[in-house]
């Protein structure tokens, strides 16, 4: 006869020296059966925003924290049952959390999770009914607060389909003061909904303190309208920029570019039948050309400043804007790429990058970082060096401007070009040499057809 196994998965180290995680969302919920790499949680990093899949397989007993709690390395993040499993070390005996969780399903204990309860009968099948989290873990365990005027029901409460529940937290309700009208006395969608639109009409407007009132904080005579935590990404991006600033002598040179003959032949130098490269790729081939010549800004200094280290080839780092923060995400051995090649891992990034996928391995190792922010309305811009490369090109949006051909004032397309360096690896010289290259190769683009 087959004995069940309680298994502790723990959060392990994702590395870079990363020592904790922020949960963002659960993936699966209580009484949930799930597989081997299954992922169960998404989790942020001072890196990315990662899946976490499991190591175990069988049926979640309880999960450790809510969206929003910090996850140190080590610290549980849920418990599996799994059926006739061989003792790990986490469950090589009856633990006091494990006896304690027991204890509370048997006595059918209020203590739940979001949108559960326990219950003092058994069930069958593969889907458990969930109960209690373990004491010592009751602290980190995801519970919903209720409105102080809202009613609770006691016992049990189902809500079986996790996007129910979700709904629920996020349109701040307590699952415990929902009625339920499903069939098997499961909260629905619908009960939900029902729920948000009673409380809106019921609930009375809640104003803010006015400036000078009781609870009404104030900073230099305006009131405070909230405080948010930074994430671990963006804090891991505030210290770099931080650091690139205080540690680097930083030098900008720029140049206006026209870029009309770019525009004009783009969709001639595809392939027939493919769709024509983006100008940011056909940009980015550009600059990986003109660093063959200039190799010394795709390099690097030593930590202690004293050694430039020179690679062979380049990691392109593309600046990326994101709901959760600035990403570099990287493409190693960019200079081996052809620009449709280029062209199809500049889509892939962007795209990984926005859904907030990027796996952490892939923000790092960039020899050089191109940032085209022309996308966002703007011309030009200072940017700040991506440590530990030592340059950064900027890309403005490319315009309809007038501009002077042969004596006469035309309409051309013109972008400026912002290059920032670090001066203790090369001189204004060298970097105004590099921008030269790049504007020749944008102006006249069909001289460099065969090499792109």
């Amino acid at each position: 006869m087959s004995t069940a196994t309680a298994r502790v998965f723990r959060l392990p180290d994702l590395g870079e020296g990363l020592t904790e995680a922020v949960l963002v969302q659960w993936l699966v919920a209580v009484g949930d059966t799930i597989a081997t790499d299954q992922p169960i949680a998404e989790v942020e990093t001072a890196k990315s925003v990662v899946e976490l899949p499991s190591p175990f397989a069988g049926v979640v007993l309880a999960l450790y924290g809510s969206p929003g709690d910090t996850i140190d390395v080590g610290a549980p993040v849920l418990e599996v049952a799994d059926e006739g499993a061989p003792p790990s070390e986490d469950s090589a005996g009856p633990s006091v959390e494990h006896e304690a969780y027991r204890a509370e399903e048997r006595a059918g204990s209020g203590n739940v999770l979001i949108g559960y309860g326990t219950s003092e009968k058994a069930r069958s099948g593969r889907r458990r009914r969930p109960s209690a989290p373990p004491p010592a873990a009751t602290g980190a365990m995801s519970a919903v607060a209720s409105p102080a005027a809202a009613v609770e029901r006691p016992g049990p409460v189902a809500v079986r389909n996790p996007l129910v529940r979700r709904l629920a937290r996020d349109l701040g309700l307590d699952v415990r003061t929902i009625v339920p009208t499903g069939a098997d006395g499961a909260i629905t969608r619908a009960d939900v909904l029902r729920a948000a639109v009673d409380g809106a009409v019921d609930q009375p407007v809640s104003v803010a303190p006015a400036a000078g009132a009781p609870g009404a904080a104030e900073v230099d005579g305006l009131r405070v309208l909230s405080r948010e935590r930074m994430s671990p990404l963006r804090k891991a991006v505030s210290a770099k920029l931080s650091r690139s600033r205080a540690e680097i002598p930083e030098a900008t040179v720029w140049v206006d570019v026209d870029a009309t003959g770019l525009w004009e032949v783009r969709g001639r130098m595809a392939a027939e039948g493919a769709r024509p490269a983006s100008l940011t790729a056909l940009v980015a081939r550009f600059v990986l050309i003109a660093l063959e010549e200039y190799p010394l800004l795709a390099s690097r200094l030593s930590d202690d400043g004293g050694e430039i280290v020179s690679f062979e080839g380049v990691n392109l780092g593309v600046a990326a804007d994101t709901d959760r923060g600035l990403m570099v995400p990287v493409i190693p051995r960019a200079h081996e790429l052809r620009v449709e090649s280029l062209d199809a891992a500049l889509r892939e990034l962007a795209e990984t990058a926005r859904a907030g996928r990027m796996p952490p391995e892939r923000l790092q190792g960039s020899t050089f970082t191109l940032n085209n922010y022309g996308g966002f309305g703007v011309d030009g811009s200072a940017a700040i060096i991506n440590h530990p490369d030592v340059a950064i090109l900027g890309i403005g949006r490319m315009i309809e401007r007038p501009w002077v051909v042969d004596g006469e004032i035309v309409v051309r397309r013109i972008a400026q070009l912002s290059l920032v360096f670090d001066h203790r690896v090369c001189d204004g010289g060298y970097a105004a040499g590099f921008l030269r290259r790049v504007v020749e190769l944008i102006e006249h683009p069909l001289r460099a057809f065969g090499r792109v």
